[in-house]
């Protein structure tokens, strides 16, 4: 398990922003750093919310690997193959960002091209990857977890990485409010919280 600071901030009083590089996004970030052998030099990344899509951008176009679009599916179409035409041109790598690779295109030039580009996609972590996520949020937050947290909570929290964002929230929040170390108390009330009626993976 490793991890990728970027030198920006995500909000006020918010530590460094960090990409959490494991099971879901591994492949990813080896395919990322070798953008030559990627079909017309083009890639479409894709995943699910939260999972750090727009941060993998910031960071590929920061190490200077090619141009990154966030976003891509927003975009307009005639703008969007105007700027792949640039990047053919001047033999840059591009990386196009969205929420599905698999969006609908009119624009029949561009399916057709779009639809040749090495499609990669941010998968669901496994308990490690979890583990590290609630930690790197935590660090990010100035949060400091009891001991033990990570092995009661990364079993029990929903692997997905909206979920986990939202249980370091609820942790932060719930420690703020009682004047009081984030501890087993506050992991299963946040835990309750952000999991609703859904039951736990572990009791």
């Amino acid at each position: 398990m490793s991890q990728i600071a970027l030198p920006l901030q995500t909000g006020p009083g918010a530590g460094p922003a960090r990409i959490v590089v494991g099971s879901a996004n591994r492949a990813v970030f080896d395919a990322l750093t070798a953008p030559a052998g990627w079909p017309y030099r083009t890639a479409l990344l894709a995943g699910p919310p939260r999972s750090g899509k727009s941060l993998v951008a910031r960071w590929f176009a920061e190490q200077g690997l090619g141009e990154a679009i966030d976003s891509a599916d927003r975009l307009d179409e005639t703008e969007l193959f105007h700027r792949w035409n640039r990047a053919q041109e001047s033999s840059t790598a591009l990386l196009l960002v969205a929420d599905r690779y698999d969006w609908t295109i009119g624009l029949p030039d561009l399916a057709s091209r779009l639809g040749a580009a090495l499609h990669l996609e941010i998968g669901v972590p496994d308990d490690e990857m979890v583990a590290a996520l609630i930690a790197a949020h935590a660090e990010q937050r100035g949060l400091l977890l009891g001991e033990g947290a990570l092995s009661y909570l990364a079993p029990r929290i929903e692997r997905s990485f909206s979920g986990i964002e939202r249980l370091v929230e609820a942790i932060d929040r719930l420690s703020l409010e009682r004047k009081a170390p984030a501890t087993l108390s506050i992991w299963r009330d946040a835990l309750a919280s952000v999991m609703g009626a859904e039951q736990p993976r572990l009791l």
